[in-house]
């Protein structure tokens, strides 16, 4: 199913993205169209009309020039103005033949018109320009009145009506460029409209989709929160359970088999005692080896009880089980341990006293194992809202980002069962400092004592 929606987006998008780009390149090359054609329709317009002003021009002047040369009495002037006649006849023509080349169908009635015309105009003029002064003098006026002005008027109403002409083709060009708009708007908005509706629709089902996992997301995150709270319960109950346990063994180790090895201790004393009445010191040298084996025997329960879950923990307070602790390590490394303590009351909850206890255990188990430490320092503090306890020592150090070992993290995770925060510092060759600090709820607020201080 997720595959299937990745190939649907991916088509989808990839559709809209080839549409848009069809739609713009479309878009492109329609105006270019449009534009090409305008410019084409204006260019031929624009020519068209400066060759029939040309031709209008060379007509106005060459009855102009007609009138000049018959009405000139000196012959050389009468020629200068014939040849300059001539000029403007080769003038007209050369504009009439580039106009015949502009042409469309439909055209070529009024231009043919006109042409003829100007042929006839001419072939008037042919034995004009043969006449000599006295007959130019005597026939001119009247030439010029009733042949040249009028044809000349004639010829110029046509010019204006294939102007208007011109016109027109402008106008039907004008409309063709505004059938090419038409036809672009009506293709855009197609376009425009299959585009909104494909992103509409891919944008719903990227909505619904998104929805869809937002929702297994916000589900997954609510199983995962509630796994990690059944965990972190299971865990501390774990912790509980294992400390009832220790509890109970200590318990039993000391009352049970204390009390049977101290009942043994005691027997083989009396027995030692009768033995050495009656003198017999092989059976005396046997009965003290026993009476060792058991001080002995008593000696490990007694430790081991006391590793378990020492009863001055639960008897006497935090402070005292520390104390202790401290001396047994110095007793059994050499290791120098202060113990400090600041307003430290004894009626603290008993899951903070067994978390500090224990944390501190292991901290001075890795100074032993690990940090071949020579020195080490507790110290723990009671303020109004947090208990903090700091252990420091004066070890090789390590680097905690990546030498994290399970006893970090066993003490890392009774810390933060309790709301607590935990904090490791070291470097390699500068010791290492560890710092924990558990707040007090409201119902677990104490009064809070005098200071004392002991070093071992």
């Amino acid at each position: 199913m997720s595959y299937n929606t990745r190939l649907f987006l991916l088509a989808g998008f990839g559709g809209l993205l080839l549409l848009m780009a069809f739609a713009g390149i479309d878009a492109v090359r329609v105006l270019e169209a449009i534009q090409s054609r305008n410019d084409a329709i204006r260019g031929q317009f624009l020519e068209r009309n400066r060759l029939l002003n040309q031709i209008r021009s060379d007509l106005y002047l060459s009855g102009t020039y007609v009138r000049d040369y018959l009405l000139e009495p000196d012959a050389e002037k009468a020629e200068a103005h014939r040849a300059t006649l001539d000029k403007t006849r080769s003038d007209m023509q050369s504009a009439l033949e580039s106009y015949a080349h502009l042409l469309n169908t439909g055209e070529t009635q009024p231009f043919q018109v006109l042409q003829r015309e100007l042929d006839e105009y001419w072939r008037l003029l042919q034995p004009v320009m043969r006449w000599s002064a006295s007959e130019r003098r005597a026939r001119g006026y009247v030439f010029l009145r009733d042949e040249v002005f009028p044809r000349r008027m004639a010829m110029l109403s046509i010019a204006d009506q294939i102007a208007s002409v011109n016109e027109q083709q402008l106008n039907a060009g004008n409309v063709q460029v505004s059938a090419l708009f038409s036809n672009f708007r009506i293709r855009l908005s197609i376009t425009l409209f299959i585009t909104l509706g494909l992103g509409a629709g891919l944008a719903a089902f990227s909505m619904v989709r998104i929805l869809r996992l937002e929702k297994e997301s916000a589900e997954r995150y609510r199983e995962t929160a509630q796994a990690r709270a059944e965990l972190k319960a299971l865990s501390g109950r774990l912790v509980e359970a294992q400390e009832g346990e220790r509890r109970a063994i200590s318990r039993e180790l000391h009352d049970e088999v204390g009390q049977s090895l101290s009942a043994l201790l005691l027997g083989l004393s009396n027995l030692a005692a009768a033995i050495s009445q009656h003198g017999d010191s092989e059976l005396s040298d046997q009965v003290r080896r026993l009476r060792k084996l058991a001080e002995a025997s008593v000696g490990v329960v007694r430790n081991m009880a006391l590793l378990l879950r020492p009863s001055m923990l639960d008897d006497l307070g935090l402070i005292p089980a520390l104390q202790w602790q401290a001396r047994e390590v110095s007793k059994r490394t050499g290791i120098i341990v202060n113990v400090a303590s600041y307003e430290v009351d004894d009626a603290l909850p008993d899951e903070y006293k067994t978390s500090i206890y224990r944390v501190v255990q292991e901290a001075l188990h890795n100074c032993e194992q690990h940090a071949q430490a020579n020195h080490a320092r507790i110290m723990v503090r009671q303020n109004e809202d947090a208990l903090v306890l700091s252990i420091q020592d004066d070890g090789r150090g390590f680097q905690p980002q990546i030498e994290k070992g399970m006893g970090i993290l066993g003490m890392q995770e009774r810390v933060t069962r309790l709301g607590g925060t935990f904090k490791v510092e070291s470097q390699p060759g500068q010791g290492a400092l560890i710092m924990v600090r558990l707040p007090f709820s409201r119902e677990q607020s104490i009064h809070v004592s005098s200071s004392n201080t002991t070093d071992v």
